[in-house]
């Protein structure tokens, strides 16, 4: 946990902003994957953490807004807890921790809430992507799991999103130690980026990265040779000389905040000249994007720029043609990129769009496209110093979206189709960073993790002691 007088300062801000009711916050419970007691491995939900700090299933905190009380509910300990988990820290004890008050059993907590909507109190909850907690939100509130979405609080999450958008020094320092622990896992997947490979025997070494570390990963890893798919799961294929390896992983600091970077690697250790140029273009994407990133530029723009810099690459691989400008509004460049240039990272790495991801990436002044890839931009609002975001620019050429739009003749003024035929089996090439928006523009999380050519293809496949 951070200083106890972190969250207290957290609490009052949040409190500030809904200036009236009652503030719900459901901690997550141990969720059985197969049995009551065979548990996936517990992750507090987010927020939670944000304003708790407590990493225990079971826990809510209810924040009285009018009458300035914060009370930290939960089940305390009994004798079968006892028997199978060990000696535990007492609710009471818990709450010192996070510097609240009062604290009372769970069961309390249906009473509190009945009393409150007898009384015709406001009560403010949030989304939940948990069906336990949706469950047991509507319980609490008395009302169906199918309204479950209209007793969203608005204001609630308004306010969350404006807290947990900037982060705090403590925040930085543990994103940065997330990133250098990723280095760590990109410098294994290089290394084990050498044919006769599988996929999923680099997917497990970088599982067993983060566990060595005492740490879990941000998300299930892509490891793949299918580059052009974009979140491919599927991890059995054995590498062979002349593929390319995207790998996308990211891990936790101890206090649960994300890292997320991609590399794409050559088996066996050096690009083919085709590979080479692709992967250039990437690359010229990527630094133009970070020579933009600052204070006071929103996102969309920058990403919008990055495809025009995408066009002009193609334009030279002739794989398209005409004004790149026109191309770029019409949405020609999708076909090659159909997603954003990034989202924000934090505690989630998809940071807070469980919250509702218009509420993180857009505001009143920036709303989402419409159009096909620009749509799949995550965060597009005005950039501020304080957010964390990754920069992820990628090429796919992804052959049944090809053909569809071939068969179509869509944006043949832009495309060239018959060029194009050339790269039906070259899969795609992503490179990812995170990134830092400072007063001065932008930097680095973490220790950098090779991406220049040279630098990748002298440690692809190389024996550990080299990477």
């Amino acid at each position: 946990m951070f200083a106890i007088e972190i969250y207290q300062k957290r609490r009052r801000r949040l409190v500030r902003q809904v200036e009236n009711g009652l503030i719900l916050l459901l901690g997550n419970v141990d969720s059985p994957f197969n049995a009551r007691d065979n548990c996936y491995p517990f992750r507090q939900d987010s927020t939670f953490l944000y304003f708790c700090g407590l990493d225990r299933p079971g826990l809510a905190l209810l924040l009285d807004v009018d009458e300035g009380r914060e009370i930290l509910l939960g089940r305390e300990q009994t004798a079968q807890h006892l028997i199978w988990s060990g000696p535990q820290p007492s609710l009471q004890d818990q709450a010192d921790q996070a510097g609240i008050g009062t604290a009372m059993s769970q069961e309390a907590l249906r009473s509190v809430m009945h009393t409150a909507l007898d009384a015709g109190r406001t009560i403010h909850c949030l989304p939940t992507c948990r069906v336990e907690n949706a469950l047991l939100l509507a319980e609490l509130l008395n009302q169906p799991v199918s309204a479950a979405r209209d007793l969203v609080s608005e204001p609630l999450v308004r306010a969350v999103v404006e807290l947990r958008s900037v982060k705090a020094p403590e925040e930085i320092q543990e994103l940065d130690a997330a990133a250098d622990l990723g280095w760590q896992l990109h410098a294994t997947a290089m290394r084990m980026a050498r044919p006769g490979v599988y996929e999923w025997q680099v997917a497990g070494e970088l599982q067993a990265v983060a566990a060595r570390a005492d740490r879990q990963l941000a998300f299930p890893p892509i490891v793949t040779t299918r580059g052009e798919i974009l979140h491919n799961h599927q991890r059995d294929n054995q590498l062979r000389p002349g593929d390319l390896l995207l790998v996308d992983c990211g891990v936790e600091s101890r206090l649960h905040y994300a890292s997320d970077h991609t590399r794409t690697l050559p088996v066996g250790g050096s690009f083919t000249p085709k590979q080479r140029d692709v992967y250039l273009a990437v690359l010229a994407c990527m630094d133009h994007a970070r020579s933009l990133i600052r204070p006071g530029i929103p996102y969309l723009e920058v990403h919008r720029d990055v495809c025009r810099i995408l066009v002009a690459a193609l334009q030279d691989l002739d794989l398209m043609r005409g004004d790149a400008e026109q191309a770029v509004a019409a949405g020609a460049h999708a076909l090659f990129m159909p997603h954003g240039l990034g989202h924000m990272l934090g505690l989630d790495v998809h940071d807070m769009e469980d919250l509702g991801e218009d509420y993180v990436g857009y505001d009143d002044k920036i709303q989402r496209s419409n159009q096909f890839g620009t749509s799949a931009l995550r965060l597009g609002r005005e950039l501020r110093e304080g957010f964390v975001l990754t920069v992820e620019p990628g090429l796919y050429f992804i052959p049944p979206l090809i053909e569809k739009w071939k068969n179509a003749a869509r944006h043949a003024e832009f495309i060239n189709y018959t060029k194009l035929s050339e790269y039906l089996d070259f899969g795609g090439v992503r490179v990812e960073d995170d990134i830092l928006v400072t007063a001065e523009g932008n930097r680095l999380l973490g220790r950098p993790i090779p991406v220049e050519i040279a630098e990748i293809e002298s440690r692809a496949g190389e024996s550990p002691g080299n990477i």
